[in-house]
């Protein structure tokens, strides 16, 4: 019996056991994956306690991303260089820190592009945890130029200094909405248009290229207004259920051996959310 978790707070929320539940029965594996709340002050001793348990492993959300990792005894070098880990797993009581939400993100996407993200120019729109790993991931895949577009011009320029890769370029919002027209791929890693603010875009759209890949790492709702937007104008869309899948289940191989059925997990998940 294998057992994982998800730990957050909030975490009712969270659509993580319903795939990965899914993930184990098309795997064929006697297992179990359940979420649990845990505050920030609950973290040590929780860590401590997982430590000895006979679970496998656990996904790690907010706003946990980064207070793990003191706790942990080893860390990936990519989810080091993220400064973030979004999957631990307990090898015979040793907690070992990855972080799969990049990797999982361009898996997603490459099932949408046609072309390879060398030749593409793309938009990164947001500069906070998810913005890092998945700027992280693109950069390893050489695109053309990574431009990246935050509300905080602070916070856009740590991340840009942290990646420090020639290919970035930083623009102000107004900047990118402006040269819309520049970019192949466009990448919404904030919040805006989630659940319940569904009104609120991240980037007007009105000078998008019609062939564009516009892709949005909210998943409630299923398709954002900027979604709907983008899809209105030509473009090709891609909702956050990819990357929730994607990152999920490659957390799923590292605890069993085995890469999962990634169309069935998000058959799952999408029957969730249409519930």
């Amino acid at each position: 019996m294998i057992k994982a978790l998800v730990i957050g707070d909030p975490i009712e929320h969270s659509l993580s056991p319903v795939m990965h539940n899914e993930a184990f029965i098309q795997a064929g594996i006697e297992g179990s994956y359940e979420k649990k709340r845990v505050t920030s002050s609950e973290l040590p001793s929780f860590l401590h306690d997982f430590k000895q348990s006979d679970y496998a492993g656990c996904n790690v959300t907010i706003p946990h991303k980064v207070a793990v990792i003191p706790f942990l005894d080893e860390i990936d070098p990519e989810a080091k260089k993220i400064g973030a880990v979004n999957t631990i797993v307990n090898k015979k009581g040793k907690l070992i820190g990855y972080n799969t939400d990049g990797k999982g993100f361009l898996l997603g996407l490459k099932e949408k592009i046609s072309r390879p993200i060398s030749e593409l120019n793309i938009l990164l729109i947001g500069a906070g945890g998810a913005a890092r790993s998945i700027a992280y991931a693109m950069l390893k895949e050489n695109p053309k130029k990574l431009f990246i577009a935050n509300r905080s011009p602070e916070r856009l320029a740590l991340l840009v200094k942290d990646l420090n890769h020639s290919c970035i370029e930083p623009l102000s919002l107004k900047e990118a909405e402006n040269e819309l027209f520049r970019f192949d791929v466009l990448v919404n890693t904030t919040n805006a248009g989630m659940y319940p603010n569904v009104d609120t875009e991240p980037l007007p759209l009105a000078q998008l290229k019609e062939d564009a890949v516009v892709s949005d790492i909210v998943y409630n709702p299923l398709q954002t207004k900027w979604l709907q937007s983008a899809e209105n104008k030509g473009a090709i869309i891609d909702n956050g259920v990819s990357m929730l899948v994607m990152q999920g289940a490659m957390a799923f191989e590292k605890w069993t051996g085995i890469f999962p059925n990634t169309d069935k997990m998000k058959e799952a998940v999408i029957e969730q959310l249409r519930r």
